[in-house]
């Protein structure tokens, strides 16, 4: 009959073993508790380049209050141009973009022909 005491009081003692607590939290706390934190997104961000030498010429500003995005980029096109987009973006509307070209086309004149040797 001590035998089956000490074998039961020995499992229970294993048993209770494994649920021991870890750095003193108590019982009703520690990792089940979690609290839901909510900030409305906000950014503003921009860049741009100007390359010379290969000619990339670029830039982009772009703001973000909540659900509303709007921003703009200009590049430089081959044909000296500049292209302008300005846009908008939120749920109630979607994306609307409004583009234009500023300045004057030009067009390089194409190389002359010289026949071969």
């Amino acid at each position: 009959m001590a035998f089956e005491l000490i074998a039961v009081l020995s499992l229970a003692t294993v048993a209770l073993a494994q649920y021991g607590g870890h750095g003193g939290y108590a019982l009703g706390g520690g990792y089940g508790h979690h609290e839901d934190h909510y900030a409305p997104p906000h950014y503003a961000f921009e860049y741009s380049v100007h390359d010379p030498h290969t000619g990339d010429v670029k830039s982009q500003h772009e703001t973000r209050e909540g659900d509303v995005v709007k921003g703009y980029y200009t590049l430089k096109e081959a044909d000296g141009t500049t292209r302008e987009v300005h846009y908008t973006a939120d749920h109630h509307n979607g994306f609307n973009a409004e583009v234009k070209r500023v300045g004057h086309a030009y067009h390089a004149p194409a190389p002359a022909h010289h026949g071969y040797y």
